[in-house]
């Protein structure tokens, strides 16, 4: 007989995917469906929560569907998803402001005027050295002040998603606690709103959702979505957790020192710790709450990763009419033979500007090239300095968490295909660097979360350990590690003396 099944919603920037999962770990069906996105200028960026629904709608009917009957057997509905943004509702759930993400960066003036001034406020309470929310609503309010005045909620977008489907009171609006750093409004170690942060910039608390833990059940699928989406009415609805804290549990990033690099669009990476220590020299790090309750992870991301290198590949090479996945193929290939270093070339590929420390004018960058260089040079040089970045977090690491230094790395993502960048990690970081076997640990996160929530499994901890393994290990060259350590200081370097160019040259 079929047991208990969970459908995961991953609400991501560009797609919205589902996932069917048994208990066992095993994906049934799985779809996705693009986010529909309006760019009327650069720094502008909107995505309307109506569409954004529209496609969560689609994408659930379509692994319905596809697994047919078993459907029937759908036990939960858990999100996942973007966790830097805002969007504000009025009293019947509509759609005020539209979702904000962080690429919307009409914020961003407000972000950095606070940040200049409350700093160690933001890193000490909220946990982040990028506060989103707090200046989104601040923009807005300035910017269309007599829409903020309908707004009843602030929220993010999975909260939006959850009420809409479990037509939910909108006094009930939720936000688990996974979801907090970013916000910049709340008192981190404690799961709460800051009365501090709030009381400093008149936010009325009242206007917030209820803060939840990541396995409560915030409402049941409403009739009228069960009829829409061929599914039991009544259907728990589980909070679940944001993309990174979601993806650490499904790669089982669960004990203190366990370190994951997800080689993404937004390339993050995360160390799960017990203790918030935060990072007053670096200002790289935030922090993150777990899903299991007490524990959190040290976070580090770089806006726009891989974004800018699939950018480079898709603008400044000549192919022909080679498929994508060839294209990176072929100039992967020309990049090895290019000697580590790039003949002097070195690059900053901060093209949307730099979170961690929070520096909204940073832009892209090459230094030091020459009638000699080739594409496959400045591409090498983008992956040198990604590494650099990364290698630098571990390093940050190792200051603030001694007990846990030198512990091996993690790797999943889209860049976890490519071997040589995965051994150039290995080589800048001087760690070894480890492939899991899992690709979708976000989703399948998520249904821990959920299985944890309905009593399908009893320990989180121990049900994502039971699911994932290390299929392949990438070992430092000592020799290699010598000579990236001397760049990554040059590297540092030009990070410092490039930030006048910047101030000079922003739009």
């Amino acid at each position: 007989m079929l047991g208990e099944l969970i459908l995961a919603v991953d609400l991501g920037t560009s797609f919205i995917k589902t996932g069917v999962y048994d208990t066992s770990g095993n994906i049934l069906a799985n779809a996705s469906e693009p986010v529909k996105d309006e760019r009327l200028r650069p720094g502008i960026y909107i995505q309307k929560a109506e569409l954004i629904l529209e496609a969560v709608l689609n994408c659930i009917k379509a692994v319905t569907e596809s697994i047919g009957d078993k459907s029937d057997f759908i036990e939960a509905i858990v999100f996942t998803g973007q966790m830097a943004g805002f969007m504000g509702v009025d009293k019947n759930w509509g759609d005020v402001t539209h979702w904000s993400c962080s690429l919307d960066n009409r914020y961003l003036k407000y972000a950095d005027s606070m940040t200049k001034e409350y700093a160690d406020l933001f890193l000490e309470q909220a946990g982040t050295n990028s506060p989103v929310m707090l200046p989104k609503i601040h923009w807005f309010a300035n910017d269309f002040s007599e829409l903020s005045k309908t707004i009843s909620k602030y929220m993010m977008i999975s909260g939006f998603i959850l009420g809409r489907l479990g037509d939910v009171p909108i006094e009930d609006a939720t936000i688990d606690r996974t979801y907090l750093e970013w916000t910049g409004l709340s008192d981190i170690k404690n799961s709460q709103w800051s009365k501090e942060i709030l009381d400093l910039f008149s936010i009325d608390e009242d206007k917030l959702p209820r803060i939840v833990e990541s396995s409560t059940i915030c409402g049941k699928l409403s009739q009228k979505m069960a009829e829409i989406l061929g599914l039991k009415s009544g259907i728990p609805l589980i909070s679940g957790a944001g993309d990174k804290p979601a993806g650490c549990l499904g790669a089982a990033i669960v004990d203190c020192g366990d370190t994951i690099f997800e080689a993404a669009s937004y390339g993050g990476m995360s160390c799960c710790v017990d203790e918030y220590r935060p990072d007053y020299k670096n200002r790289r790090l935030d922090i993150i709450p777990s899903a299991i309750p007490g524990m959190f992870y040290s976070h580090y991301y770089a806006a726009g990763s891989g974004i800018t290198i699939d950018w480079f590949a898709k603008n400044f090479t000549n192919f022909g009419d080679l498929k994508e996945k060839e294209i990176f193929s072929e100039l992967e290939k020309l990049a090895e033979n290019v000697s580590p270093g790039c003949d002097g070339l070195m690059a900053i590929g901060m093209l949307g500007g730099c979170a961690m420390p929070l520096k909204p004018k940073m832009r892209g960058l090459w230094s030091g090239f020459n009638w000699s260089h080739k594409p496959e040079h400045f591409y090498r040089a983008l992956l040198e300095s990604f590494a650099y970045e990364f290698a630098m977090t571990t390093d940050t690491y190792d200051e603030l968490y001694k007990e846990y230094a030198g512990a091996p790395v993690n790797i999943i993502g889209g860049g976890s295909k490519s071997a040589f960048w995965t051994q150039m990690h290995s080589d800048v970081s001087g760690r070894n660097y480890q492939l899991l076997s899992r690709s979708d640990v976000a989703l399948w996160g998520a249904c821990i979360i959920a299985g944890k929530a309905i009593g399908i499994f009893d320990d989180m901890k121990e049900t994502a350990k039971k699911h994932v393994s290390v299929t392949k290990v990438y070992n430092p060259n000592s020799e290699m590690n010598d000579f990236y350590r001397k760049k990554m200081q040059e590297y540092k370097e030009l990070l410092k003396y490039s930030e006048p160019i910047f101030e000079i040259t922003a739009l």
